[in-house]
Formats: structure tokens, C-alpha cells, sequence
């Protein structure tokens, strides 16, 4: 903990403290402007995702699908070139031992997380006989620090959690010393609740990575700081005037979300119920209007521009404008109309890029009788439509 300190102290301008209601987090030691960078942090480990567009992967260390080649002797990792494949062979060189002597029945077992187990285990052991360098920032004691919330989870993830380290412990097949299962279950704790996923400029998913120090910044529905990827590199980028002495702070889940969406989504995934300026205006006018505007139902009247909120007699939902009355069956039928449509694209999707642009227009013409025009459904609709536009 001193050595990590003084490191991003020294380094960074940075200081690990300790809140009671939110354990280590890191704060600012001088002025961040906007933009500025705060921190970056290259992977301890990390693991490509599979591409849904193609049987075979993304290249293991640059996470690109073009010019793939697989690694002949584990047949399992891929690479786009002899660059990635040599930064890469200090740690695959040991993976691919291992890699190799899994059954061919097993290998569709060997899901992205389970594999990030792998390579973190094998990283360990690796910087422990000094083969790869360890550093103030780069070691796995930054991991074990982690939090793992084990006595929080259901008894059926515990059960997954013991099976999935049972696994990673076949594939090591090391003596009991060297490995325990349970811990490897713990880890695997840490990683849902810690691990990032890594995405290009359009925030397209490409892999998976463990970012011990990143992974101190605390959540915030009010951010002052945004966690971007280049490439393999988690950069923390100012996006406000963030003075000397203040907590370091990004969002975990998508912020354009009503507070219940929020608060539901972060103590599912993270444990913990948030409680930032936004947060603890829940159930007051504004977090009320805010989250009708994001998820709730536009007026009946065009020219209107209100928003609505059930009416106490159960008819249906009210401007809180113009006083109109939106019925419940006008609003079911719309609905049935936009989930239809929407299953129905998203068939499209992987076929006719013209049939697929149609159909998402339509939802979005649904959406547009239905939905406030700052809805997020709406918006993700419009993203969605860009996308297929882009599409080679």
C-alpha cells in the first residue's frame, strides 16, 4: 500500500485514501483540467472477446479480427502478426503449455473468463520467479486488495463460481500448494465486480481486462472523470475542473437511466446502493421529471412538450403540461407494435443491411408516438440505425 502511494503520488499526482463507506479510492493531489489525463493503466491481464460476426477470434493481443492466424501449438489463441505474438510470448509461451494439454471436449469450456483466470494465475507466477517485471502499480498483491463481496452473493453463484475454479485448476493442473481452489473462486468474485470491458472509440466491445488501480475509482451518476481504451490502455481523462483534495470519480453503468434504473443496476452488479448528488434527489420533483423525460411516455398533443406521470385513478398516464390523459390501451398497443418490430430487426441485423434500416426506422417512427423526444429508448433506436448505416 506505501509502495503504491508513493508511486501515484510521485507519478500521478495521486493519494490512495480510505473512506468508511467506501473503502480505498484515490484523490487528487494537485489541480486536473478538463480533458487532462488523470491516470492510465496498461491490463494485468486481459482477454479478447469472440467476434459474433466470425467462427474464429480477435488477435489476443491488439483484440483485431484481420489477418488472424491461431497459435499452432494450442490451437486456441490467435494473433494478427508477429508483433503481437512476440510482445505477447512471455506470458503465451507458459498459457500455451497448458492450453495445449486441454481435451478437445473442454475447449469450448474455455470461456473469456475462464481463461482470464488462467492468465492471471500464470502472470502471478511468472512475476514471482521475476520473468516478467513486478512494480509498485503491476503486482498481485493489487488484486488480492481487491474486493470480492463473497458474502453477498446467492448460493447459486457461489456454486458457478467453485465450478468455473475447479476448471482453471484442471487446465493449471499445479500441485495443491501452488493453488486453492477457493481462492480461485474469490477471484473470480473480484473479477465480476472489477473487471472492465475494454472498447474501441465507438464503444464497441473488443475484450476484458483487470485494472487493479483503476479499479480504486469509485462510481459516480455525476462524474467528474470518463474511463476511455486505447487499445489495451485504460486512460481516466478529466471532464471538469477537478480541484486539489477531490475524489476521483467515473460512472460503472449508463448514467442516461431514471435513479431506480440506476440504483438497481449498480447493487446487482457492484453491491452497493449509490448515493451521489443525483442519487439522493430520488422521489423529489426533479429526479421525478428526469426519469419520466428518460423512460416515460410522450403527450398525445405534437405541439406539447410535457411529460407524463401515472394518473391516480389508473386510466393511464398524465401531461403534467397540458393536463391530457394518455390511455393505458393506446399505450400497450404501441408498445406491443415497438417490441415486435424490434425482434423483428434485430433478425434483420445479420442479414439485408436495407431490410434491417427499414425496420429500425419503423420502431423509430413507433417510438416517436410514444416516447418523450429525449427518451433514452429513443435515442439508442437512432444509434442503433447509425450503425447499420456504417455497416460494410
Amino acid at each position: 500500500m506505501e509502495e503504491l502511494q508513493k508511486a501515484l503520488n510521485d507519478g500521478r499526482s495521486l493519494t490512495v485514501s480510505t473512506l468508511p463507506d467506501k473503502g480505498r479510492c484515490l484523490f487528487t493531489s494537485r489541480h486536473f483540467s478538463p480533458g487532462e489525463v488523470i491516470i492510465s493503466q496498461e491490463p494485468y491481464v486481459a482477454v479478447p472477446n469472440k467476434n459474433s460476426n466470425d467462427s474464429s477470434s480477435r488477435c489476443e493481443w491488439c483484440f483485431s479480427t484481420r489477418n488472424l492466424k491461431k497459435c499452432s501449438a494450442c490451437q486456441v489463441v490467435w494473433y494478427c502478426g508477429s508483433t503481437c505474438q512476440k510482445t505477447d510470448w512471455k506470458l503465451h509461451r507458459l498459457e500455451c503449455k497448458v492450453l495445449s494439454k486441454v481435451e478437445k471436449g473442454r475447449i469450448k469450456s474455455l470461456t473469456p473468463s475462464i481463461r482470464l483466470m488462467v492468465k492471471l494465475y500464470l502472470r502471478r507466477k511468472l512475476q514471482v520467479e521475476q520473468v516478467i517485471a513486478m512494480t509498485s502499480t503491476d503486482n498481485y498483491g493489487l488484486v488480492e486488495a481487491l474486493v470480492s463481496h463473497m458474502s453477498e452473493i446467492d448460493e447459486n453463484q457461489l456454486v458457478l463460481y467453485a465450478q468455473m475454479a475447479n476448471l482453471v485448476s484442471l487446465i493449471l493442473q499445479w500441485p495443491e500448494a501452488e493453488i486453492n481452489i477457493k481462492d480461485i473462486a474469490v477471484n473470480f468474485s473480484k473479477l465480476a465486480c472489477n473487471a472492465h470491458t475494454i472498447c474501441d472509440a465507438e464503444l464497441r466491445p473488443l475484450a476484458t481486462g483487470l485494472y487493479p488501480v483503476i479499479s480504486l475509482i469509485n462510481h459516480s451518476c455525476l462524474p467528474n472523470s470518463v474511463l476511455v481504451f486505447e487499445g489495451r490502455l485504460a486512460v481516466v481523462r478529466a471532464v471538469e475542473h477537478i480541484p486539489k483534495g477531490t475524489e476521483v470519480l467515473i460512472s460503472y453503468i449508463e448514467t442516461a437511466a431514471s435513479t431506480m434504473t440506476r440504483q438497481k443496476a449498480l447493487k446487482e452488479q457492484y453491491f452497493f446502493t449509490c448515493t451521489c448528488p443525483r442519487c439522493i434527489k430520488a422521489g423529489q420533483y426533479d429526479d421525478i421529471k428526469e426519469s419520466a423525460i428518460l423512460e416515460g411516455y410522450c403527450c398525445k398533443d405534437n405541439s406539447c412538450s410535457g411529460f407524463l406521470l401515472r394518473d391516480p385513478e389508473k386510466r393511464g398516464f398524465v401531461c403534467q403540461e397540458c393536463g391530457l390523459l394518455r390511455e393505458k390501451e393506446e399505450i400497450k398497443d404501441i408498445e406491443w407494435e415497438v417490441k415486435y418490430l424490434i425482434e423483428k430487426a434485430s433478425m434483420c441485423s445479420s442479414g439485408n443491411k436495407i431490410d434491417a434500416s427499414l425496420t429500425y426506422k419503423a420502431v423509430e417512427k413507433q417510438q416517436l408516438e410514444l416516447c418523450h423526444p429525449f427518451s433514452i429508448n429513443l435515442m439508442r433506436t437512432r444509434e442503433t440505425l447509425l450503425k447499420v448505416s456504417w455497416r460494410d
